[in-house]
């Protein structure tokens, strides 16, 4: 799938913080944890004070897509159920990245141990 970020924007009505954290506990471990890490990475951005008009609603829509349970491949297909999630939150993340910090990235590895309890650097890259 090609990513922009105007295709992203339309999925930013989908985002909640509610549904964000419910999708995280139902489908933490299922999802992997790069796309949890992505998915939290965005979200800690998200919180962060100085991060522009334009990048929060990027962000939005990456997080809004990766809580649709039926997208462009259904969460529920075993193994590559996520892939789409994953790229849509990479393409997120790479067009923001100045904004995450090491503060972010900190709270974003500390919060992963809620799914992944043994996580080192290595399994976290994502780019």
């Amino acid at each position: 799938m090609n990513w922009s970020a105007e295709r992203l924007r339309k999925y930013l009505p989908n985002f909640s913080e509610t549904k964000l954290w419910n999708k995280l506990s139902s489908f933490g471990q299922k999802a992997g944890v790069k796309t949890i890490y992505a998915v939290l990475l965005c979200y800690y951005v998200l919180k962060s004070p100085n991060v522009s008009k334009e990048d929060k609603a990027i962000i939005y829509g990456a997080l809004g897509y990766f809580i649709l349970p039926i997208d462009l491949i259904p969460d529920g297909i075993p193994v590559v159920g996520f892939t789409d999630d994953l790229a849509a939150l990479v393409y997120a993340l790479r067009t923001i990245w100045v904004n995450v910090t090491p503060d972010v990235e900190q709270q974003a590895a500390t919060k992963l141990k809620t799914w992944f309890k043994d996580v080192d650097a290595e399994q976290i890259k994502l780019f």
